[in-house]
């Protein structure tokens, strides 16, 4: 019976998976018009845009820089949109092996729009092949083993890699300068935040206050994608609450069972932090050593953790490791010790 009820769990959960997949493809921009922020981004980006356009050519390559949720992925629909084109997506992980990117590239049509997403997890092999797909539209493969073999030069049709990466310190200087064009995206305000709730609440079919949408935004980290999970959650409450609409203390009750406070900040957050300040006496402690406390990977503290603390001011990242600024102190209750 333990099983059974284990089965049915899973299965409930990959059903709401599933939910959600369809439900953050359902509220994606399809036109600019809909992607709210980002305004300078954007009018740069068109600059480029309509300039190919008029000259009846593809797109230069384009990479997006920025933490995760911000709209990368989004950004590069609209790309191929714009031109009329197909678009391929892909990750950096996804492709392992140089015959993996081969196979990719050696199929691509004519002005289509590649996607390649976390393309910092590229290995160096598969980069050396992208060098001159990206800068002459070739890729040279290896015909045949051994003394037999052979190279064969296979020539691509014009074509636009939009890449994006949450780390461009990883890149390669070499795979860095083959880009026409680096846009860097930034946290949204709060006010944008607001809007991107209230559209997709209209898209949704959700009602909720003026009051409710300021609480859930302030607590969506400056992120569209979270605040999407965030009113997602909150309908979902309001469901089982039989409520028809999501006011401001439906909207606290959401965060208060997710964990997260008025900041934005969750569990993991709150523990990061403590554990700098009372096992480290604020800092600073090394990235390695903070990952050993917390029993995680280097990379997740990098990407998930780090950049909304840096930027709400809680945390800084100093030549000698991260340090709790007087802040983190007192949002946590602590008392200040300036040692």
């Amino acid at each position: 019976m333990k099983n059974l009820k284990t089965q049915k769990n899973k299965n409930l959960s990959s059903v709401k998976f599933k939910e959600d997949r369809q439900i953050d493809s359902l509220l994606r921009p399809v036109d600019w018009k809909n992607f709210i922020g980002q305004e300078k981004l954007k009018n740069n980006l068109k600059i480029i845009l309509t300039a190919a356009k008029k000259r009846k050519e593809a797109v230069d390559h384009l990479l997006f820089c920025g933490p995760a949720g911000l709209g990368k992925t989004t950004l590069a629909c609209l790309v191929a949109k714009e031109m009329g084109a197909d678009v391929r997506i892909t990750s950096g992980a996804v492709l392992e092996r140089v015959g993996d990117l081969i196979a990719l590239l050696s199929s691509i049509e004519e002005n289509e729009v590649l996607f390649i997403d976390e393309i910092h997890r590229l290995n160096r092999a598969i980069e050396e092949v992208l060098y001159p797909a990206l800068e002459s539209r070739q890729i040279y493969v290896m015909i045949g083993k051994g003394p037999a073999s052979r190279p064969l030069t296979l020539d691509l049709p014009p074509f636009t890699l939009v890449a994006a990466t949450t780390r461009p310190n990883l890149l390669s200087s070499p795979l860095r300068s083959r880009f026409g064009a680096t846009f860097r995206i930034d946290y949204y305000d709060n006010k944008d935040i607001e809007n991107i709730i209230f559209r997709s609440a209209e898209i949704l079919g959700i009602k909720i206050t003026k009051g409710a949408g300021g609480i859930l935004s302030k607590a969506s980290r400056f992120t569209p994608r979270i605040a999407n999970r965030l009113l997602k959650r909150a309908r979902d409450l309001a469901e089982v609450s039989e409520k028809e609409i999501i006011d401001e203390s439906l909207a606290q009750e959401t965060l208060k069972f997710l964990e997260i406070d008025d900041l934005g900040l969750e569990s993991y957050d709150r523990r990061l932090l403590e554990i700098i300040i009372k096992k480290f006496r604020g800092g600073p402690a090394g990235l390695a050593t903070l990952a050993a406390a917390l029993g995680e990977e280097k990379g997740v503290i990098e990407d998930v953790y780090e950049p909304f603390l840096i930027k709400t001011g809680l945390l800084h990242k100093t030549a000698t490791g991260r340090v709790a600024s007087k802040d983190a102190y007192k949002h946590l209750n602590l008392e200040y010790k300036n040692d």
